[in-house]
C-alpha cells in the first residue's frame, strides 16, 4: 500500500479527526499584527546599515531577482565621486544635493561653480558647511559644462566617478544600477540612456530626433551601437576617466569623451562598455534648460574632430 492509500484509507476510518498541529505551525503568526513583534527587531538592525538590508532582501527574494534591480552589497571601502558642474541652478541646487545624499553608497560630492551669476554661489557656501563630503570649486570665468567637468575629475579620490547634473532631469536613486556593471567587473565605463525602456518626461520631439541622430552619426564613427550618446548619466572607472585628456569646454564634452573611450588603446584591451536604462524628467527653457542649436552644431564638429585626431 503506498503512502497516499494509507492515508486515504485512515481518512474513511475517522472521517471526523482533525491532523495535529505541529508546534511549528502553532508558531506560525496568522495576522499582519502578530507578525508585526517578530519583524520589528530585524527592522531595527539592519535600518542603517545598506549591506545588511541587502542580505535580508537576498534571503527573501533570492540573488538573481535582486541583482535585476541593483540590490546587492557595496565592497568594504569603496567610494563613489559624483561630479556636479553648476551653472545658474538656485532654483534646483540644494534639492538635488538632498537626493543625491540620500543614495545610500559611500561618496564625495564634487561641486564646480561655472561662475554663476545669481544665487548659486551662497548655496554652494551652505551646503559646503552642511555637508562633510562635499567639496566646492570655482571657475575663473564662465567656461562651460565640459570645462567644469575637467576641473572637477582632477580632484576625484573615489573609485568610480559619475557625472551628475544640478538640476532635477536626471534621478540619483539610479546611481545603484548604473554603478553595477562595474562593481560586478563587467565594465570600466557605463553609459545611461534615456531611449531604451524607462519612464521620461514627454517633452521636445526634435530634441529626441536630434539625440539620436547626433548619436547614429557618433555610432558611424566610434563602431559602438550606443542609443544615447548625449545623456549626462556617463560613469567612469576613476583610471579612465583620470587618464583620458579632454579639451572641449562646453557641450562637446558628450561626443569626445565618447570617441576617447572607444578609441583602441596601444597594446591594451579596448575598455567594456555598458548601457543602462534611465528614467528622465527633462525640463523646459522657461525651467533652466540651457542647451541650445549652437550646442548641436558644436556637437557634430566633435564628432568628426575627435574621430580624426586625439
Amino acid at each position: 500500500m503506498t503512502m497516499v492509500q494509507a492515508l486515504e484509507a485512515r481518512k474513511m476510518d475517522k472521517p471526523n479527526e482533525q491532523p495535529a498541529e505541529t508546534p511549528d505551525a502553532l508558531a506560525l503568526p496568522k495576522t499582519p499584527e502578530d507578525l508585526a513583534p517578530l519583524v520589528a527587531p530585524l527592522l531595527a538592525r539592519v535600518a542603517n546599515d545598506p549591506n545588511a538590508r541587502a542580505a535580508v532582501l537576498h534571503q527573501l527574494l533570492g540573488e538573481a531577482a535582486c541583482r535585476n534591480v541593483g540590490i546587492y552589497p557595496i565592497p568594504p571601502g569603496f567610494k563613489l565621486s559624483v561630479v556636479i558642474p553648476v551653472y545658474n541652478e538656485e532654483r534646483w541646487l540644494a534639492e538635488l544635493v538632498r537626493r543625491v545624499q540620500a543614495v545610500e553608497i559611500p561618496k564625495e560630492l564634487i561641486l564646480v561653480n561655472d561662475c554663476s551669476k545669481d544665487g548659486t554661489p551662497a548655496i554652494l557656501a551652505q551646503l559646503e558647511k552642511q555637508y562633510d563630503n562635499v567639496r566646492v570649486f570655482h571657475q575663473p570665468k564662465n567656461m562651460g559644462k565640459g570645462a567644469a567637468l575637467r576641473e572637477g575629475f582632477k580632484h576625484c579620490t573615489g573609485d568610480v566617478v559619475i557625472v551628475q547634473d544640478a538640476d532635477w532631469e536626471y534621478d540619483p536613486a539610479e546611481y545603484p544600477k548604473l554603478i553595477q556593471p562595474i562593481l560586478e567587473g563587467r565594465a570600466d565605463v557605463v553609459i545611461g540612456s534615456r531611449f531604451i525602456g524607462e519612464s521620461h518626461r514627454v517633452l521636445y520631439y526634435w530634441h529626441s530626433v536630434a539625440n539620436k541622430w547626433l548619436t547614429t552619426l557618433s555610432n558611424w564613427f566610434t563602431n559602438l551601437n550606443l542609443t544615447d550618446m548625449e545623456t549626462c548619466y556617463k560613469v567612469f572607472k576613476r583610471e579612465v576617466i583620470q587618464g583620458i585628456k579632454l579639451k572641449s569646454n562646453r557641450f562637446g564634452f558628450e561626443p569626445e569623451v565618447t570617441a576617447k573611450i572607444a578609441r583602441k588603446r596601444k597594446g591594451q584591451p579596448p575598455w567594456r562598455i555598458y548601457e543602462v536604462p534611465i528614467s528622465y524628467s527633462g525640463r523646459t527653457y522657461e525651467e533652466g534648460k540651457k542647451i541650445r542649436l549652437k550646442d548641436a552644431f558644436q556637437a557634430l564638429y566633435c564628432i568628426v574632430r575627435y574621430w580624426i585626431a586625439n
